[in-house]
Parts: C-alpha cells; structure tokens; sequence
C-alpha cells in the first residue's frame, strides 16, 4: 500500500497546496464531529442538573452552529480531494498515453490491445478511487477513531478499554480481508485484460471469423471468459460478504461491552449519564469508520493492484529515444544514405547480415527480392523504427543514431507495407502529420497518388468519412491515401514499402507518371514485387537470405540472368496469359 502512496506521490505533490488544504478542511470536519459528542455530554449533565430554557437554547444552538460549519467543510474537503483524484487521472491518463505513442514495436508485440485498453480505462479508474475516496476516507476513519478513542479516555479510560478489546480481531481480519482482495482484484484485471484482448481480435478480425464459419467457436471462448470473470468476481464479492457481517458482528459486541460495563458504571454513580450518552455517541459515530474501512481497504487494494498494472507500461523506456546531445540535421539535405556492414537480429533469427550499400543523394533506387528476404527491415532502418543489432547506418554521413528520430522523420515520408487510416475524413487522413495544410495541397496531392478521379465519386468529395481503419476505401484506395499523404509533407527521402501492390498495373503507371516529378531530386526507396514498378530506377538491390545478392540498372540485372531476371520473365508470361 506505501509503495503505491510512493509511487503516486510525484502525481500528489503537483497539487499539494490543494492536497494540504482539503486535508485541513477534513481534520476541521472532523473535530467538529468529535466535539459534538462532548458538547452532548455536558449539556444533558446541565439540564440534569437544572432544567433552564437559556441552556436548552445555548445548547441547540451550539449544535446546530457545529453542524453547519461541518457541513462547510464537508463539502470543501469532497470538492478539493475529489477534484484532486481528477487531476490526477488527468495527468496518470496523458503520462500513459504519451508512453504509449512513444515506445518501440518491441512493446508491442508483448502488450495485447486489450491488455493495453484495460489498463488505460478500468485500471486507470482504480487508481483514481485510490487518490479520492481511498485517501478521504482513510484520513476520516483514523482520525475519527483517533479523536473518539483520546476523547473517550480523557471522560473513562475503563469503559474506553472495554471498549477496544475487539480491536485486534478487527486488525487481523482487515489484514486477511486486504490480501485476499489484492489478490482477488489482480485476477480479475488480468481476466478482464482477457476478455477486452478477445473483444478487440474479434472485432477486427470480423470478416476473417465470418468467412471460416467461426462465429459459435469464438462465442463459445468469449462465453468461457466471461464465465471465468464472473467466477473471480463472484468471490471477490464472497469475500467481501465474509467480512462485512464479521465488522457489523464485532461493532454489535462492541456495543454489548459498552451496555454493560457502561450501565454498570452509570449505576455505581461513577459515570455519568451525559457521559454515558456520549459513548453511545461515539460508538455510533465508530460505525461508518468500521464499516467503511472494508470498503476503502476493498479501494486501496484495488487501487494498489491497478498502479502495478499501469507502472508495467509506465516504467517501459522506448527501444528507440533521443540522445541527450542530439546531432543536428545535416543541412542542406542531400539525402545520402549508407549502410555500413549491418546486421539486425530477430528472436526467429537473422533479418539482415551484413549489409553494405550507398544510395546517392536525390537517386530512386528499387528493393526486390522474395518475401522474407528482408526488404522491409532494410527500409525500417532508415527512419529508425528499428536500430541495427551491428553495423550503422548514416544519413548524410551522420550516424542515425546520433540524431534526434523526431527530426529525423519529419524529413521522411514513408508508405508502410500495410495501410493505416484513421477514422475521420478523407482530407484529414491525407492532411496527417501536415499542420493546416491548404484544401488545394491535399487536392494536388491526391491527383499525383492518382486518387482525383475515385474522390469525385465519393458523396462528400475529400469531407467525406472513411471509416476505422478506412473500413469504406478499397485496398487500392487506401493505399493511393497513404502515398498522398506522404508527398505532402514534401519529404527529403521518400520510402514507398509495397505501397502498389494493391492497384492495377495501368493505375500503377499513371501514379508513377505523377510521382515522377515528387521523385525527382529527392531521395525515393521503392519496394515492389513487380519489375514495372522498379525497371526505371537508378539503381536496383536485390535482397536474398538478408544479403545483397544482386545490384545494378534494370538492363544490367536482366543481362546477369539472376533472380532479377527470372522474375521479370515469369511476370511477362503472366501478363501474356492475362491478355489471352
């Protein structure tokens, strides 16, 4: 539990001064309640003593003055703590967030989406419970306990013993209680972390799950997740019902004690009864702190199990970051890159091995080779998505690694191999990563990416909505979306990864008709499986078992009748077999 208070206190300390005023408003509060008890006491012993009516009005008065001012602060200690659990939702939601925009793929590919997203909603929702009514609620009980206990013994200390002697049961039960909700309450996210994981794998995979005839088997293993949540629940909830007529069982013998030996002592004439009734008082005020410490240990626990949960990812470091003293970005820009002996290992083995190469500055050089061979994890070194395990890679001469990857990509437009569309408007989606880009920039863009001619049927032209994931957009589409995109921020190195394998070969060649003039004088990578995308670039790599196995112009590759020259071969058959 401390080490969670630790962990949240750098969240705490930003609003401290708030924090110390609402802990005031509470102690206030508090007292205030404290003192009514007394103000009881004394008052029935005065009217026992002599029944006045000024006393009578000086009494009620004064309780209804307590009353008041307790409400006041009551209100201000809800308003500034729970306001502060606010803020620092706020700022435990935007930390989380920023984490997770930043950090590699190799995160990832650990993390499920489900997994992330419920740790981002209901485990985020735990922790502010934590910082709100937790925190509140623990200050009220201990020093409403504090405050009765001082009071009672200062008035009997004998009756005050009586009364605590079922403390250590409650002590001992509140220490099991809180374990088994730890414990009880981490299951149960990990099984809801589950459950989201299936939701979100289904959803998106809705189309794959309906052509296979797969929807009962994968009702059937939501069904037993959310049976399995239940389950958890259901004994998190058996627990709770465990201990909360355990509470009500201990106040009630607490009560007896005070009946008895407090009668007793009434009796004997060694109490009175204006001091008896105030320990009616104060018992009945111990009550809700009892009774509402297994509900905020129930929060705090909950709340302890979350912060672990969210300091998984919060503590993650991206694979990829900025150095400390960051190179500048070579300027002018000539574009040049060269990899030098690289070599990038994956758990599965080796991507690339050894690697030398050099594309000119301003060139358009072309990347084929079979699938698997590597091409991707080539072009993923440049905009340093991935660093290499040996060997460098340099930009202008500059080391990568030296340089700042936000500055770095901004002077990259790069196609990835699958598109990714977001779920607004067409113009939007192109206008990505461009601040306020001109209706006709994203108009000229989308003509180069040969999109013009499909937007003049859209119903709201470049407004109109495409959906998640560009769910309304053909694969051609959203690819021809991805290129506009790219161009726009008029990048000095272009990265096309696939980025036409979805578009006919006549529309293949009027967007790279268009594309001719954007590629010129800038450093363009095409990675292609057909040799029409490639046969007119400066210089051609062919990538083989992670090696340069061939390089050269398309004429030079055809002449070295290697693979290059196979697949060009093959394509031409097929094509001669469409046209029959």
């Amino acid at each position: 539990m401390w080490e969670t208070v630790r962990q949240l206190w750098p969240y705490l300390r930003r609003y401290r001064r708030a924090l110390i005023l609402g802990l005031a408003a509470l102690v206030a509060k508090d007292i205030l309640a404290a003192m009514m008890p007394l103000m009881i006491k004394y008052g029935v012993d005065a009217l026992i003593a002599g029944f006045r009516v000024e006393v009578m009005l000086w009494f009620l008065a004064g309780l209804m003055g307590f009353s008041i001012v307790k409400g006041i602060f009551n209100y201000w200690t809800r308003v500034i703590l729970i306001g502060i659990s606010r803020d620092v939702e706020y700022d435990l939601r935007g930390e989380l967030f920023d984490r997770l925009v930043t950090l590699s793929a190799d995160f990832y590919a650990r993390f499920r989406t489900g997994d992330i997203m419920a740790r981002s909603t209901s485990d985020l929702n735990s922790v502010r419970m934590l910082c709100g009514p937790g925190i509140s609620y623990s200050f009220t009980a201990a020093i409403t306990f504090l405050l009765a206990v001082v009071v009672m013994g200062s008035v009997d200390w004998q009756l005050t013993a009586v009364m605590l002697l079922p403390t250590p049961v409650v002590s001992f039960a509140f220490l099991q209680y809180g374990q088994r909700v730890h414990f009880r309450f981490s299951r149960i996210q990990a099984l809801f972390a589950d459950l989201s994981s299936r939701v979100q794998e289904n959803i998106s995979g809705v189309r794959i799950i309906r052509s296979y005839v797969q929807e009962e088997r994968e009702m059937r293993r939501f069904e037993d997740l959310s049976v399995d949540l239940i389950d958890q629940n259901l004994r998190l909830v058996r627990t709770s019902a465990t201990f909360m007529p355990l509470m009500h069982a201990l106040i009630g013998i607490s009560f007896l004690l005070v009946l008895w030996a407090g009668g007793y002592r009434v009796m004997s004439g060694e109490l009175s009864i204006g001091g008896f009734l105030m320990f009616n008082f104060y018992m009945g005020m111990l009550v809700f702190p009892m009774i509402a410490m297994g509900w905020v240990v129930n929060i705090l626990q909950r709340g302890s199990a979350s912060m672990k949960r969210l300091n998984s990812i919060l503590q993650e470091r991206p694979a990829i970051d900025a150095p400390r003293a960051p190179a500048p970005i070579p300027h002018p820009l000539r574009g040049e890159i060269e990899f030098r002996n690289v070599t990038v290992r994956r758990p599965a083995g080796e991507a690339l091995r050894g690697i030398d190469l050099r594309i000119p500055g301003g060139a358009t050089v072309a990347i084929v080779g079979q699938t698997g061979g590597g091409k991707s994890t080539l072009v993923h070194l440049i905009p340093r998505l991935i660093d290499p395990t040996e060997g460098s890679v340099l930009l202008d001469g500059v080391d990568l690694r030296t340089l700042d990857p936000a500055e770095l990509r901004r002077q990259i437009g790069y196609v990835p191999q699958e598109t990714f569309l977001f779920s607004t408007t067409l113009a939007e989606n192109i206008a990505f990563g461009v601040e306020e880009a001109p209706e006709e920039d994203i108009r000229r863009v989308a003509e180069l990416a040969g999109l013009g001619p499909d937007v003049a049927g859209f119903p709201d032209g470049y407004q109109t909505m495409i959906g998640e994931r560009g769910i309304t957009l053909s694969g051609g589409q959203k690819q021809r979306t991805a290129i506009a995109r790219a161009i726009l921020r008029n990048p000095s190195i272009l990265i096309l990864d696939d980025a036409l394998s979805s578009v006919d070969t006549m529309t293949e060649e009027r967007i790279l008709r268009g594309l001719s003039t954007i590629m010129r004088d800038r450093t363009t990578v095409l990675i292609s499986h057909r040799v029409s995308t490639v046969r007119h670039a400066d210089r051609i790599f062919v990538i083989a078992g992670g090696r340069v196995a061939e390089t050269g112009t398309h004429q030079d590759l055809l002449a070295s009748s290697g693979y290059y020259a196979e697949l060009h071969e093959k394509q031409l058959l097929e094509e001669e077999l469409e046209a029959i």
